[in-house]
């Protein structure tokens, strides 16, 4: 997918402070370089003094001179730590199932390494950096999908990553060739990590894939929003609907801000249409449009006030340096439940259940189009030649059953957990699971309204010699030059394929503000 800020940066500076959702979104996304702080190297550097002098302390500490877990009584002796901590990655790279998607990987590595660099874990200087330069040459760890319960953090996914950076494992090179890590270190030469004390313990110990695909779900949801308000009103447009419903007093009424948001976006879509100016006035008999028409704002705007729950949480965590132990500040080295992935889970969970009622809604208007009864005098299913062409009748079951799925994908994985490490790890947050499930279901989104454009744009198209308005004309336009429009039936799924393209890549979303100059 493709990210909606009007500008992404060519390299992105780790430092003591947190990352932004969009420094995630360029370095994961779009192959921005990383840039290491000088400052937060230094404070590395002093961090790593104090694991230093505790390793050499007869007094056992947990994750430096012990065995960690259920294990976390058992005293290790100092000839037998570097390989406790290579052990622990080993053991600990245990995912399985398909591979992960480049982005992922990379959001998880950047963010990694985000908190090492503020000082708060304890690993050496080398270690930070080498995990910049594995970045920097495009190479991918393999992270399988299944091993993450959330907590500990995201442990088998970084422990892939952690184990690559070592030189063991399997990765793919900057052009997606598969092959052993130590090979693809050696070819960007990049010496392999001999891991330290507690270093094994920092590099897995964290939120950081859940964390990474929430950052990436919201720069999609900016998009797929707005999206959502074009289409819709695409389909009040080509259905015949009012936008007298859309008007500010009315909203004001009740002052949710993201229904304000997208009313205002409804408002300034449909503001200048020849087709909805040519039914205004007592001459149209219809009282009040159907939900699916009428309460966009209202299902779009929540939508909207939940994606803005996750942005502030996960601005939180952006901000978080998360481990376990942690190092204080005033230099105290303190076991934490702060790797515990709830905070996150719930607003992943929460945008899943967003995006599935606003495809649902979307779905809904799709169907009002093919349906004669309803569709203000179309063509059913908008055939060109009813009784021989089925129109878009199968487009429509698409959009359904894609919907089903999402509302499969909407049930919640944060109410669930599942006792680990002889029970020490009592309870999880299932944040990797929620975060894999929304990624689906954004997908199913931009799917899903991809389908309304262009069942929107095809009814649109047949009310000539009715125009539409210059932003919702400039859509139709747009999906007549990818081979959509009316005329007799014909392959559709390369025209679903190119239109939902055009969604991702924010083409769609582009067309129609480029009138109006913006939209929210």
């Amino acid at each position: 997918m493709s990210s909606n800020a009007t500008s992404t940066p060519t390299a992105v500076t780790v430092g003591i402070a947190g990352l932004s959702i969009d420094d995630v979104v360029a370095v994961a996304r779009h192959g921005a370089s990383v840039v290491l702080d000088g400052a937060a190297l230094e404070a590395v550097s002093a961090s790593r003094a104090i694991i230093d002098a505790l390793a050499a302390d007869p007094h056992p500490h947990y994750g430096i001179s012990t065995g960690f877990g259920a294990l976390a009584t058992t005293f290790i002796a100092d000839d037998r730590r570097a390989q406790l901590q290579a052990s622990l990655v080993r053991s600990h790279a245990a995912g399985s199932g398909a591979e992960v998607e480049r982005e992922v990987v990379r959001a998880l590595m950047l963010l990694r390494l985000s908190t090492l660099m503020t000082g708060r874990t304890g690993v050496r200087r080398e270690t930070a950096e080498t995990y910049a330069a594995i970045l920097n040459a495009g190479i991918t760890p393999v992270v399988r999908e299944y091993g993450s319960l959330g907590c500990s953090g995201d442990l088998a996914p970084l422990a892939h990553c952690a184990l690559a950076a070592m030189g063991e494992g399997e990765v793919r090179d900057a052009t997606g060739e598969f092959m052993d890590a130590s090979s693809a270190l050696s070819a960007a030469g990049i010496a392999p990590l001999h891991l330290g004390e507690k270093e094994g313990l920092a590099l897995i110990n964290g939120t950081d894939g859940m964390l990474g695909m929430l950052a990436l779900a919201i720069d999609d949801l900016r998009l797929l929003l707005t999206t959502a308000d074009i289409s819709a009103a695409m389909s009040v447009e080509g259905l015949m609907g009012t936008d007298a419903v859309f008007a500010a007093d009315l909203h004001e009424l009740r002052p949710q801000r993201g229904q304000a948001r997208s009313a205002s976006n409804l408002r300034r879509l449909l503001a200048e249409s020849p087709i909805v100016h040519s039914h205004k006035g007592p001459e149209d008999g219809r009282v009040q449009d159907a939900y699916s028409l009428r309460c966009s704002p209202q299902v779009h705007g929540a939508a909207r006030d939940t994606l803005a729950h996750a942005i502030s949480v996960a601005e939180a965590e952006l901000a978080s340096a998360i481990d376990n132990p942690v190092l204080t500040k005033d230099g105290r080295v303190e076991s934490n439940g702060n790797f515990h992935g709830a905070p996150v889970a719930y607003v992943l969970d929460f945008l899943a259940i967003a995006a599935t009622d606003v495809a649902s809604m979307s779905e809904r208007r799709t169907d009002r189009f093919l349906d004669r009864a309803r569709n203000q005098g179309l063509p059913p299913f908008l055939a060109h030649e009813v009784g021989v062409d089925s129109g878009l009748m199968i487009a429509q079951y698409t959009a359904a059953g894609i919907v089903s799925e999402m509302k499969r994908l909407a049930v919640p994985a944060s109410v669930d957990s599942i006792p680990s490490s002889a029970m020490q790890e009592d309870h999880v947050s299932m944040g990797w699971a929620a975060a894999r499930k929304l990624r689906r279901s954004i997908d199913g989104l931009a799917r899903v309204l991809a389908i309304e454009v262009m069942t929107a744009a095809r009814g649109l198209a047949l009310r000539a010699p009715l125009e539409p308005g210059v932003p919702t004309g400039a859509v139709v336009a747009l999906t007549e030059s990818l081979g959509a429009g009316p005329g007799p039936d014909r392959h559709l799924s390369p025209e679903i394929e190119a239109i939902t393209a055009a969604v991702l890549s924010g083409e769609v979303a582009a067309r129609a503000a480029a009138h109006l100059g913006t939209l929210d």
